[in-house]
């Protein structure tokens, strides 16, 4: 299998190509950039798959198609947020959310093993899929969830929630009022449910509300420490991958 990753942040496409190679798959060449693209595809044989970030350093990775007619599979590594994803999935088109999971990963290259006699020639529609992505279609967002107290049931309001958060197998809400409730659900499933404007999982363990962060320090290893406005209870760390994309977020 011929192999390419294209990823502007050169420690996410080695430790792709590390990941990879634990599954027996080499990485043949890896690109960075629009730019560095464009060349290679003109001069080289395309790769059977391609693990593709979307935001590149000078661009929108699918401006390389816009140049070259590439017949490879796709196999999509992103931050983005859902628009993106029904996007992939409208288009078969598999993805990874990053930080890339090891198990997502390995069901990702098994999809692309299961397909890939029919895989010759395909012509995925990359303009509709900048389309949604710059235009997404409205959807609504959960505005409450609803928590048991006791023998009560308590509506809270989704603005009056600094952060989400996982502990002990269990997923939080931490409101404005200083308060811990315990949610009958993962952060898996709030990805669907948060608006990506207001909320972002800034790690593993957190989703945070734009509005609750009073203040972003500088970390170790080139990450962040965000300060909200009432929860203190644990260190909210911004993960190294997620960084960048948490600072296109912000702004």
């Amino acid at each position: 299998m011929n192999v390419l990753i294209i990823e502007d942040e050169k420690p996410a496409a080695r430790r792709l190509s590390r990941m990879l190679n634990e599954l027996g798959v080499t990485a043949n060449q890896m690109l960075h950039s629009v730019e560095e693209s464009i060349e290679w595809f003109q001069n080289n044989e395309h790769p059977d798959l391609i693990f593709l970030d979307i935001q590149l350093s000078d661009g929108l990775s699918f401006e390389i198609f816009d140049v070259i007619e590439v017949s490879s599979a796709v196999i999509f590594t992103t931050a983005f947020d859902e628009y993106a994803l029904q996007a992939f999935k409208l288009n078969s088109i598999d993805y990874l959310l990053k930080p890339i999971d090891e198990e997502d990963l390995e069901a990702a290259v098994k999809k692309y093993n299961g397909f890939k006699p029919a895989q010759k020639n395909v012509q995925l529609n990359f303009e509709d899929i900048k389309k949604l992505l710059v235009n997404p279609v409205e959807r609504e967002y959960k505005k409450r969830f609803t928590v048991k107290v006791g023998q009560h049931l308590k509506m809270l309001p989704v603005d009056e929630i600094e952060c989400f958060y996982s502990e002990n197998k269990g997923t939080y809400a931490f409101t404005t009022e200083g308060r811990n409730y315990l949610l009958d659900t993962t952060l898996e499933n709030l990805e669907d449910e948060l608006a990506p404007e207001t909320f972002f999982r800034v790690s593993r363990k957190f989703y945070v509300n734009i509005h609750a962060i009073k203040d972003i320090i500088s970390y170790t290893n080139s990450r962040l420490q965000l300060k909200l406005n009432k929860f203190n209870e644990q260190e909210i760390i911004v993960a190294r991958e997620r960084v960048k994309d948490f600072k296109l977020w912000l702004e």
